[in-house]
Protein backbone atom coordinates (compact mmCIF):
# COMPACT_ATOMS: atom_id res chain seq x y z
CA UNK A 1 0.00 0.00 0.00
CA UNK A 2 1.30 3.47 -0.90
CA UNK A 3 1.92 5.83 1.99
CA UNK A 4 0.60 9.20 0.80
CA UNK A 5 1.47 12.48 2.50
CA UNK A 6 -1.07 15.33 2.66
CA UNK A 7 0.40 16.66 -0.58
CA UNK A 8 -0.58 13.50 -2.43
CA UNK A 9 3.07 12.61 -3.00
CA UNK A 10 4.57 9.27 -2.10
CA UNK A 11 6.46 9.43 1.18
CA UNK A 12 9.96 10.75 0.59
CA UNK A 13 9.36 11.78 -3.02
CA UNK A 14 9.56 15.52 -2.39
CA UNK A 15 13.15 15.53 -1.15
CA UNK A 16 15.76 15.65 -3.86
CA UNK A 17 19.48 15.93 -3.48
CA UNK A 18 19.85 17.41 -6.97
CA UNK A 19 20.58 21.15 -7.18
CA UNK A 20 17.67 21.71 -9.58
CA UNK A 21 15.24 20.03 -7.16
CA UNK A 22 14.44 17.19 -9.57
CA UNK A 23 14.51 13.58 -8.49
CA UNK A 24 17.77 11.85 -9.35
CA UNK A 25 17.79 8.49 -11.12
CA UNK A 26 18.56 6.61 -7.86
CA UNK A 27 15.66 8.47 -6.21
CA UNK A 28 13.33 7.49 -9.05
CA UNK A 29 14.42 3.86 -8.68
CA UNK A 30 13.86 4.00 -4.90
CA UNK A 31 10.44 5.59 -5.44
CA UNK A 32 9.42 2.90 -7.95
CA UNK A 33 10.61 0.14 -5.64
CA UNK A 34 8.72 1.68 -2.72
CA UNK A 35 5.38 2.28 -4.47
CA UNK A 36 5.40 -1.18 -6.12
CA UNK A 37 6.55 -3.04 -2.98
CA UNK A 38 4.38 -6.05 -2.30
CA UNK A 39 3.07 -6.29 -5.86
CA UNK A 40 3.63 -9.45 -7.90
CA UNK A 41 3.57 -10.04 -11.65
CA UNK A 42 1.50 -12.68 -13.47
CA UNK A 43 4.21 -15.24 -12.77
CA UNK A 44 4.15 -14.50 -9.04
CA UNK A 45 7.52 -12.72 -9.00
CA UNK A 46 8.04 -9.40 -7.21
CA UNK A 47 6.91 -6.67 -9.59
CA UNK A 48 10.06 -4.68 -8.91
CA UNK A 49 12.04 -7.38 -10.75
CA UNK A 50 10.09 -6.47 -13.90
CA UNK A 51 10.76 -2.76 -13.40
CA UNK A 52 14.49 -3.35 -12.84
CA UNK A 53 14.72 -5.58 -15.91
CA UNK A 54 12.93 -3.05 -18.12
CA UNK A 55 15.16 -0.22 -16.84
CA UNK A 56 18.27 -2.35 -17.42
CA UNK A 57 17.02 -3.23 -20.90
CA UNK A 58 16.61 0.46 -21.71
CA UNK A 59 20.14 1.16 -20.45
CA UNK A 60 21.77 -1.63 -22.48
CA UNK A 61 19.87 -0.47 -25.57
CA UNK A 62 21.53 2.95 -25.19
CA UNK A 63 18.70 4.77 -23.44
CA UNK A 64 19.14 8.11 -21.75
CA UNK A 65 18.77 8.73 -18.02
CA UNK A 66 15.31 10.16 -18.74
CA UNK A 67 14.30 6.97 -20.55
CA UNK A 68 15.69 4.84 -17.70
CA UNK A 69 13.74 6.91 -15.17
CA UNK A 70 10.57 6.51 -17.23
CA UNK A 71 11.24 2.77 -17.45
CA UNK A 72 11.29 2.56 -13.65
CA UNK A 73 7.93 4.38 -13.55
CA UNK A 74 6.37 2.97 -16.74
CA UNK A 75 3.57 1.04 -14.99
CA UNK A 76 3.17 3.24 -11.92
CA UNK A 77 0.10 5.22 -13.02
CA UNK A 78 -1.54 2.33 -14.89
CA UNK A 79 -1.18 0.06 -11.84
CA UNK A 80 -2.38 2.76 -9.42
CA UNK A 81 0.94 2.92 -7.57
CA UNK A 82 1.15 6.66 -8.32
CA UNK A 83 -1.60 9.12 -9.15
CA UNK A 84 -1.51 10.80 -12.54
CA UNK A 85 -1.86 14.17 -10.79
CA UNK A 86 1.20 13.42 -8.66
CA UNK A 87 3.24 12.48 -11.72
CA UNK A 88 2.16 15.64 -13.52
CA UNK A 89 3.45 17.77 -10.65
CA UNK A 90 6.46 15.60 -9.81
CA UNK A 91 9.96 17.04 -9.80
CA UNK A 92 10.82 15.21 -13.01
CA UNK A 93 11.73 16.39 -16.51
CA UNK A 94 8.77 16.83 -18.87
CA UNK A 95 10.14 14.07 -21.11
CA UNK A 96 10.00 11.50 -18.30
CA UNK A 97 6.39 12.39 -17.56
CA UNK A 98 5.45 12.25 -21.25
CA UNK A 99 7.03 8.81 -21.66
CA UNK A 100 5.28 7.42 -18.56
CA UNK A 101 1.93 8.81 -19.72
CA UNK A 102 2.55 7.35 -23.20
CA UNK A 103 3.14 3.93 -21.62
CA UNK A 104 -0.04 4.16 -19.52
CA UNK A 105 -2.88 2.19 -21.09
CA UNK A 106 -6.26 3.92 -20.98
CA UNK A 107 -9.61 2.29 -20.28
CA UNK A 108 -11.26 1.13 -23.49
CA UNK A 109 -8.23 1.96 -25.61
CA UNK A 110 -7.39 -0.38 -28.46
CA UNK A 111 -3.86 -1.56 -29.21
CA UNK A 112 -3.64 0.61 -32.33
CA UNK A 113 -4.27 3.85 -30.41
CA UNK A 114 -1.90 2.75 -27.63
CA UNK A 115 0.85 1.97 -30.14
CA UNK A 116 0.29 5.26 -31.98
CA UNK A 117 0.71 7.21 -28.73
CA UNK A 118 3.94 5.37 -27.92
CA UNK A 119 5.28 6.09 -31.41
CA UNK A 120 4.32 9.78 -31.10
CA UNK A 121 6.23 10.40 -27.85
CA UNK A 122 9.99 10.73 -28.22
CA UNK A 123 11.82 8.05 -26.26
CA UNK A 124 8.79 5.90 -25.39
CA UNK A 125 9.39 3.23 -28.04
CA UNK A 126 12.66 2.10 -26.47
CA UNK A 127 10.92 1.63 -23.11
CA UNK A 128 8.09 -0.37 -24.70
CA UNK A 129 10.62 -2.48 -26.60
CA UNK A 130 12.35 -3.38 -23.33
CA UNK A 131 8.99 -3.94 -21.60
CA UNK A 132 7.81 -6.35 -24.30
CA UNK A 133 11.18 -8.14 -24.36
CA UNK A 134 10.84 -8.92 -20.66
CA UNK A 135 7.12 -9.68 -20.74
CA UNK A 136 7.57 -12.04 -23.70
CA UNK A 137 10.62 -13.81 -22.26
CA UNK A 138 9.92 -17.54 -22.72
CA UNK A 139 11.26 -18.24 -19.22
CA UNK A 140 8.64 -15.93 -17.71
CA UNK A 141 5.86 -17.24 -19.93
CA UNK A 142 6.74 -20.88 -19.19
CA UNK A 143 5.35 -20.66 -15.64
CA UNK A 144 1.92 -19.54 -16.87
CA UNK A 145 -0.92 -21.83 -17.90
CA UNK A 146 -1.08 -22.61 -21.62
CA UNK A 147 -4.10 -20.40 -22.36
CA UNK A 148 -2.55 -17.36 -20.68
CA UNK A 149 0.83 -18.02 -22.29
CA UNK A 150 -0.75 -18.26 -25.76
CA UNK A 151 -2.88 -15.14 -25.23
CA UNK A 152 0.09 -13.08 -24.04
CA UNK A 153 2.40 -14.37 -26.77
CA UNK A 154 -0.12 -13.26 -29.42
CA UNK A 155 -0.68 -9.92 -27.65
CA UNK A 156 3.05 -9.12 -27.53
CA UNK A 157 3.60 -10.21 -31.14
CA UNK A 158 0.76 -7.97 -32.29
CA UNK A 159 2.13 -5.00 -30.34
CA UNK A 160 5.62 -5.59 -31.78
CA UNK A 161 4.07 -5.46 -35.23
CA UNK A 162 2.13 -2.26 -34.53
CA UNK A 163 5.30 -0.65 -33.22
CA UNK A 164 7.51 -1.87 -36.07
CA UNK A 165 9.73 -3.90 -33.75
CA UNK A 166 11.51 -7.06 -34.81
CA UNK A 167 10.41 -10.38 -33.31
CA UNK A 168 12.14 -11.63 -30.21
Amino acid sequence: MVNWEKTGQPAGAAHSGKPDGRLSLPEVEALARRVHAGQADKAGQPYTVHLATVAEGVAVRGGTDEQIAAAWLHDSVEDGALRAAWLEGAPLPRGVKDMVFAMTKRAGEGPEAYAARILAVPGALLIKESDIAHNADPRRLAVLDAATRDRLTAKYARMRGLLGLAEG
